[in-house]
């Protein structure tokens, strides 16, 4: 036990009602391990749990326009021709990256 690096034990009852209400915070923030939250609450008093489903959104609207406009420079390299819709299409995915990001920017500074 001294080679431990936390050597202190900790140990304090609660009712069924208030072991649920953790189960339920714990359930809420996705943590499945008891001992981990309690140390996080303890130490940090707050968990966040961060929905990142826009960012993931985000990303592969990046992806998608990235690999668009890779495709389109290749394309101009082997026939020095871009064609108008190729413009039109990456003129489209910016601009829908542009609206995700402004919506995700919205959603943060209502923190």
């Amino acid at each position: 036990m001294a080679k431990r690096a936390r050597n202190v034990s900790l140990t304090f009852r609660v009712t069924e009602n208030e072991r649920e209400i953790i189960e339920d915070r714990m359930k809420q923030t996705g943590i499945t391990n008891m001992r981990a939250y309690l140390l996080k609450m303890a130490i940090d008093g707050y968990i966040l749990q961060v929905d990142l489903s826009d960012i993931k959104e985000l990303i592969f609207l990046l992806r998608n326009a990235t690999n668009n406009i890779n495709q389109i420079a290749k394309r101009a390299n082997e026939t020095r021709n871009i064609y108008e819709t190729d413009i039109e299409e990456i003129q489209n995915r910016v601009e829908e990256i542009w609206d995700k990001s402004k919506g995700i920017l919205r959603e943060l500074s209502k923190f």
